[in-house]
């Protein structure tokens, strides 16, 4: 069975600086019409940094939508026309002060497909040197090393609630064998 949508009005109804959202209509596979929410965003990148002892580099932001602090890898938005590969370097130095010696692309990911376009690119970075952040003047944040088998246990125990940092973990954790 065909299962695609075909869109058949698309109008935005919100533009902002970070995202827009869009309502549309579509002809859905049984024939009938549907009504979706869209909303649209550059993407991201993230990056699992850990050190040569074996632990990984996190960061404490605070999040309003949450009104709470959480612990993720550095992560930050692309910007329009931006390349995933090279903008993971720049949320490092930014974020951490550490440049990658080696790195390896760990995939994308669809943080929630339901209704937003996001894109999230992951990477694991590694031989990593140190330096000063470079926080953006609205960005502030706690550096926070943590042992791989601690943060997966983390990951496991609902500790680490955000989504990219569960997967980067897991993913890093498998890459080495743990």
């Amino acid at each position: 069975m065909e299962i695609t949508e075909k869109i058949l009005k698309s109008d935005t109804v919100f533009t902002g600086k970070v995202i827009n959202v869009k309502t549309l209509s579509v002809r859905l596979p049984n024939g009938n019409e549907g009504y979706r929410e869209i909303v649209e965003h550059n993407g991201g990148v993230c990056v699992a940094p850990l050190t040569d002892d074996n632990k990984l580099i996190f960061v404490h932001q605070f999040r309003c939508p949450y009104q709470e602090e959480t612990l993720e890898i550095p992560a930050g938005k692309l910007e329009k026309g931006e390349d995933h590969r090279e903008a993971w370097k720049r949320e490092l130095k930014e974020e951490t002060g550490c440049t990658a010696g080696s790195y390896e692309y760990m995939g994308i990911i669809y943080p929630t497909p339901g209704y937003c376009a996001e894109k999230l690119y992951l990477y694991f970075a590694r031989n990593l040197t140190r330096s000063v952040q470079a926080l953006d003047d609205d960005e502030f944040l706690n550096v926070e090393e943590i042992e791989i088998e601690k943060a997966l246990e983390m990951v496991m125990n609902g500790e680490i609630k955000d989504s990219k940092t569960q997967i980067a973990v897991l993913k890093v954790a498998r890459m080495l064998g743990i």
